[in-house]
């Protein structure tokens, strides 16, 4: 019956960041950071998803954060940030740029990696100057652009107006989760995770999720019904990978297949066999590896670069 915002021992269990800090975005929002790792180490950057907070990424930021410098923030109305008036994907958009800004030096460049509405956020903001400047690549986890709710398969349906009348109602019900009980935990591994998922992970992703205050979750739910990033696809121009399990009933792979077919530069289609939405959690040494992949090909890439041209410059 525990209301922990998140799970206090384990794997999952958020470490002690080297510093936090408050952005404002564009609007005046307040966004709450979280710095881990060496200072002048390679630059990460994680963008969780609905529902969730930078609690999300612990498995990732424990183990990044030994030789990369983490940064992680709450979405606007999530974990330690406070709701907004403002809820769309300009907004998301908005808050990205404002912590891209105030966490890389000018010119730095990063890996950014988004979870479901993270990954949107993503492709929100495409091109906005500071994902321009500072993106090095991209990997987007469980995420789709447009017709979230009509492709879900959380209702067990074949696809047509029945099933997406009922996963909206779903999805948007404004009811309280109430405590983490094994009932709540049974519901949420079913509509969120893969089969096998371990006690331990669904027990992490339950107390993040019940922690999200319902008004939030609801009035993000809003957007997330009506989402349509298409054409922000075409304009990541960077490298992206993009990763999957074949069991998400929130965004099935025919989301990140369309991904992968449209995106300028997609360098990876990870499909997770048996796995949920909750790829970080689920896999978490398989997306720990991609992002670290990333980080050592394209950032070193761009340091090179940059030294060539100072040379060149001299």
């Amino acid at each position: 019956m525990s209301r922990l915002l998140h799970v206090a021992a384990g794997p999952y269990a958020p470490p002690v960041p080297a510093r936090e800090l408050t952005v404002t975005a564009a609007d005046g929002a307040r966004i709450h950071v979280q710095v881990h790792g060496p200072e002048h180490a390679p630059a990460v950057v994680l963008a969780h998803g609905w529902a969730c907070s930078t609690a999300f990424w612990a498995a990732q930021v424990r183990a990044l954060a030994v030789d990369h410098r983490v940064v992680v923030y709450d979405q606007r109305g999530h974990g330690r940030s406070p709701a907004n008036p403002a809820c769309g994907t300009e907004a998301l958009a908005d808050d990205l740029e404002a912590v891209l800004t105030a966490t890389l030096a000018p010119g730095e460049r990063a890996v950014i990696a988004g979870h479901s509405m993270g990954g949107m956020t993503v492709m929100a903001a495409a091109t906005r100057p500071a994902v321009r400047e500072h993106a090095a690549a991209v990997l987007l986890c469980s995420t789709g652009s447009s017709r979230l709710v009509a492709a879900s398969t959380v209702v067990p349906l074949g696809e047509g107006r029945v099933r997406t009348w009922l996963t909206r109602r779903i999805l948007g019900s404004r009811a309280p989760l109430g405590p983490v009980t094994p009932l709540a935990r049974r519901i949420l591994k079913y509509g969120t995770m893969g089969p096998g998922s371990a006690p331990h992970m669904v027990d992490a992703c339950a107390r993040i999720v019940h922690a999200c205050p319902r008004r939030v979750r609801h009035a993000w739910s809003e957007v997330l019904d009506l989402l349509d990033l298409d054409q922000g696809i075409g304009e990541l121009t960077m490298p992206v990978e993009v990763v999957v399990g074949t069991a998400d009933r929130l965004t099935p792979p025919v989301h990140a297949r369309s991904l992968a077919a449209a995106l300028p530069n997609c360098v990876g289609l990870t499909e997770l066999p048996g796995l949920g939405h909750m790829t970080p959690v689920e896999a978490p040494e398989l997306v720990t590896g991609k992002i670290r992949a990333l980080a050592a090909t394209y950032i070193s890439e761009a340091r090179s670069e940059r030294a060539v041209h100072a040379e060149e410059s001299a």
